[in-house]
């Protein structure tokens, strides 16, 4: 897929990534327009708003997260079908997340910030493609199934302030994923889906880098403001997340990501 002729800046083909609803037209549009910036055929300028709610295919339904039913245990055909649904509306949505990072904070930092979260959108366009495969093998397809609304609701609630969306979107909900994902690999596995467990291994290494890009430039930004990294992520977090930071913690994976202690021991529950 290329990009309409008309879209020349990075601002105008993040929107055009938000504003297209069709799923797999916007994971097509989401890999033209990294590449299109890799080949250098889009000016670094955000001369385009962002639009407040992305477009949406038809289906899946959307619910709010306590009205969502309940995927039981792993152990059934229906339940994992019902897990990767899950999952592959999570990286659904990351596709947006990610162009919207971009076209609604991208004036605020350097070329590299752009780079590196066009890189970020090709991975969850690419992670969605895997889950929306594998839930065909399966007999089913994204859309098959409810999803909940939760994660747009956190890019609503840090529209107005970069660091929070850093602070909440990859350093708080990416970083859960890192957390519950092992677990939810050993599930598959001992359920006997070796293909799935593997799928998501590999999600979850791409995943500790996207992690590593929220931790980076949320550092930069603080230390451009004199600001303590740590302390102002446990502020954010606690003005604008409205779930809770819980044990058990993947520490290691974090700690990778450049996510140590210091930023959410204190915020615990």
């Amino acid at each position: 897929m290329t990009l309409p002729i008309y879209i020349t800046t990075v601002g105008a083909a993040c929107a055009h990534v938000l504003l297209t609803p069709d799923p797999h037209e916007k994971l097509m549009a989401a890999r033209a327009v990294a590449r299109g910036w890799r080949l250098g055929r889009l000016a670094p300028r955000f001369d385009v708003a962002m639009p407040d709610r992305p477009a949406r295919p038809a289906a899946p339904e959307l619910l709010p997260p306590g009205r969502m039913p309940r995927r039981g245990k792993i152990g059934s055909e229906r339940s994992r079908i019902a897990m990767l649904h899950a999952l592959a509306h999570i990286e659904f949505v990351a596709i947006d997340l990610a162009f919207d990072l971009i076209g609604r904070f991208g004036a605020e930092f350097p070329t590299e910030f752009t780079d590196q979260w066009m890189q970020v959108g090709a991975e969850e366009a690419m992670h969605f493609a895997l889950l929306d495969r594998r839930l065909r093998q399966a007999g089913s397809h994204y859309g098959a199934l409810p999803a909940h609304d939760g994660l747009w609701q956190a890019a609503e609630e840090t529209a107005g302030d970069a660091l929070a969306r850093l602070a909440i979107v990859p350093m708080v909900l990416e970083a859960r994923a890192l957390d519950i994902t092992p677990a939810t690999v050993e599930r598959f596995e001992g359920a006997g889906d070796m293909v799935s467990g593997r799928m998501l291994r590999r999600i979850m290494a791409d995943e500790i880098r996207h992690v590593s890009a929220g931790t980076k430039w949320f550092a930069w930004a603080t230390n451009g403001l004199g600001l303590d990294a740590p302390n102002h992520y446990q502020l954010l977090v606690k003005q604008h997340f409205r779930g809770s930071v819980k044990p058990p913690f993947n520490d290691s994976a974090r700690r990778q990501a450049g996510l140590t202690e210091e930023f959410y021991t204190p915020l615990a529950t």
